[in-house]
């Protein structure tokens, strides 16, 4: 059973929110792609509908799905993109393990210091992560000066090693080019907390497609869709 105070007031059932939120945060499609999917189905849902859907349980399943992440390992690669955000270029941080799987996500408004740190601080925070042995970079002049000022405060230990290679970090360049691929059909966000919030949903299911949760092969999509039912209470 869905939980009440959940979906409390919604029109719709339970099972349609959570397909059209998985949908949109796992596939390239637009939110009049899922209206006119939806039609298909026989059931008529505006696409403004369906945005205020994602941006209400894009965070939640994101929470939903931290408590059954597998432990990462500790080499770290980090990077950031670019997002599009009421028509300006935001930095879209990014770190993910050696084997690629998703360490976390953070949206800034800036490209320095201080905006490096504050990831690399919600990155170690993560219950699936591990300190890191080595951290890889770009030659960004900003990563240096934020790992000097973790190691300062203790947040980060003295061991670990940054690293500064391009290539050595073409693991998360092309894993850009997954969240590029959902992102682009969004044509770019019409606030801040909009793309946060709807990015949330996209690194859940980009966590649940590598295989990232327990007991959970890479390829098991089947499973996969029962697990996100699950983890909402909802039937399929």
């Amino acid at each position: 059973m869905a939980s009440q105070s959940l979906f409390k007031w919604r029109h719709f059932l339970p099972e349609i929110i959570v397909l059209n939120v998985r949908w949109y945060c796992r596939y390239g499609l637009s939110y009049r792609n899922l209206e006119e999917m939806m039609v298909e189905r026989g059931v008529k849902v505006d696409h403004s509908t369906i945005n205020r859907w994602v941006l209400s349980y894009a965070p939640e399943l994101e929470k939903r799905v931290r408590p059954h992440l597998s432990l990462t390992n500790d080499s770290w690669r980090v990077d950031e993109t670019y997002i599009q955000v009421k028509g300006t270029w935001k930095y879209l941080y990014r770190a993910v393990d050696s084997a690629g799987n998703t360490l976390d996500f953070m949206l800034s408004a800036k490209r320095d210091g201080k905006a490096a740190a504050r990831f690399f601080r919600k990155v170690l925070k993560a219950e699936h992560t591990q300190t890191p042995r080595v951290i890889t970079v770009d030659k960004n002049a900003a990563y240096p000066v934020a790992v000097e000022a973790l190691k300062a405060d203790k947040t980060l230990e003295e061991t670990a090693k940054l690293r500064q290679s391009k290539y050595i970090n073409n693991v998360i360049e092309q894993d850009h080019s997954n969240i590029k691929r959902i992102t682009k059909s969004m044509m770019g966000f019409g606030s801040f907390n909009s793309a946060r919030r709807t990015l949330s949903g996209i690194k859940a299911m980009s966590m649940i497609r590598k295989g990232q949760v327990k007991g959970m092969g890479k390829e098991d999509s089947v499973s996969q869709v029962e697990f996100i039912n699950k983890i909402f209470g909802v039937m399929a």
